[in-house]
């Protein structure tokens, strides 16, 4: 089965953290937080600046990783390294996605996630 490795961040702004809904594809209006794929000469924190950049148009500071979640979908395994992130330059801009928000530890179960980004949400529960 093919491997596509990605990263995300969970973009925190005090007790909340922001999604976006897919706007596009088999999972379109499903929830995740926000990211990409990495490319070869990248690293995991460098490719998420990235993906952040070109899909929300703001700069970000990377903090450790929540973990990486591996996920089997019908067509490919997905291996995701999670990160936290802060804002540090710009206004949050939707480039790809349909819609966002800014979920609080009690609105995270309020969406429909993507199978593998709910994995996610207890560990940010505990943090929130």
């Amino acid at each position: 089965m093919k491997v596509v490795r990605v990263v995300a961040a969970v973009i925190r702004r005090e007790d909340q953290v922001f999604a976006t809904a897919r706007g596009y594809g088999e999972f379109c209006g499903q929830w995740e937080f926000p990211g990409g794929k990495i490319e070869e000469s990248e690293t995991p924190q460098q490719a998420l600046i990235r993906e952040i950049k070109e899909e929300l148009n703001v700069d970000i500071a990377v903090g450790e990783c929540i973990d990486t979640i591996e996920y089997d979908y019908a067509t490919f395994h997905l291996s995701m390294d999670c990160f936290w992130a802060t804002i540090i330059n710009g206004q949050l801009e939707l480039k790809e996605a349909q819609a966002a928000k800014w979920l609080s530890k009690v609105d995270l179960d309020s969406v429909t996630w993507l199978p593998a980004d709910i994995l996610l949400i207890d560990k940010i529960k505990k943090v929130l």
